[in-house]
């Protein structure tokens, strides 16, 4: 064999390896390039967590400089706290409430009735915005004649209808699941009617060319295509049903948080106004965190859109 064809049959044929004349063995090779890829996924996550850690990090810090600076400049007597208070007697007034109870009953007993309220309004709003919203998105006629009365519904300060409720359905929990209903149920109603009218049209024709009725268009494409709609919704719709069943208590009720807020307000307790405050807050977290859990797990299929990563 002439030199030069040996040479070219070395350069070849590599061990284990087939690869072209003059290329390197490894140029085929996909290893090298899944490596490369599998480093970069790592070092987005590990970014993506070194992210998160500086979040809460950050949002640690703040409530811990905000608390400190309000207990300090209390102590030093630059706040009133006889308006304000100051978070050490606010601990103090919850330490005291889950020990020694209320004077309405236990605490846990008020917390118990005000999530029952805001629970029981939440779902029946959610329910009744979602099946109202999807009905007048799908049938037009509809939505021409009730879509003006509804609108003139959602211009009404709902909260005036507190009192409203109280009249007609006594101090129970009625009145204030009542005034949740109503705060409610419109968020959801135009979120659940704007998904219905934003399917894709194409969507909708091809199963109809497939042979789906009314009935499974609506059931297999409508609503499963208007669900993130309605679930963008349910985040803001759980703190307004909070809001109506704490404005209901606070009105006219015998348990709940939002009768501890008027106690503490007519004895001029701000430490308890607060306390009741920060209570309501927990549960409103507490609450916010299941919902993101739930529609993460609903939603798994849902890519990760940029900067969303919290």
């Amino acid at each position: 064999m002439p030199p030069e064809t040996e040479s070219a049959a070395k350069a070849t044929v590599t061990t284990g390896t087939t690869t072209q004349p003059g290329v390197a063995g490894s140029a085929l090779d996909p290893a090298p390039a899944l490596n490369k890829r599998s480093g970069r996924t790592q070092e987005r996550q590990r970014a993506a967590r070194n992210r998160r850690f500086l979040v809460y990090a950050s949002r640690a810090v703040l409530l811990v400089a905000v608390i400190g600076l309000w207990e300090v400049l209390a102590r030093a007597g630059v706040i009133d706290t006889f308006n304000f208070s100051m978070p050490s007697k606010i601990w103090d007034q919850i330490q005291s409430w889950a020990l020694h109870g209320t004077a309405q009953g236990s605490l846990w007993e008020q917390i118990w009735y005000t999530m029952y309220e805001a629970l029981v309004g939440w779902i029946v709003g959610v329910i009744a915005g979602v099946i109202l919203g999807i009905t007048l998105g799908r049938i037009r006629f509809l939505s021409d004649v009730l879509g003006p009365y509804i609108k003139v519904l959602n211009a009404i300060p709902r909260i005036v209808l507190a009192p409203i409720f109280l009249i007609w359905f006594g101090l129970g929990t009625t009145s204030k699941i009542a005034s949740a209903v109503v705060l409610v149920f419109f968020p959801v109603f135009f979120n659940a009617f704007q998904g219905a009218k934003e399917v894709d049209r194409n969507l909708v024709a091809n199963a109809r060319i497939l042979g789906a009725s009314n009935r499974r268009v609506t059931f297999q494409v409508v609503i499963p295509s208007a669900t993130s709609w309605i679930f963008t919704s349910l985040h803001v719709s759980f703190g307004f049903a909070l809001i109506g069943a704490i404005v209901g208590e606070y009105i006219g009720a015998t348990k709940g948080l939002g009768l501890l807020v008027s106690a503490s307000q007519s004895t001029f307790n701000a430490a308890g106004v607060y306390a009741a405050m920060v209570i309501l807050a927990v549960v409103a977290l507490l609450t916010e965190g299941l919902l993101t859990f739930a529609e993460r797990r609903l939603f798994k299929w849902r890519p990760v859109e940029a900067g969303s990563e919290r």
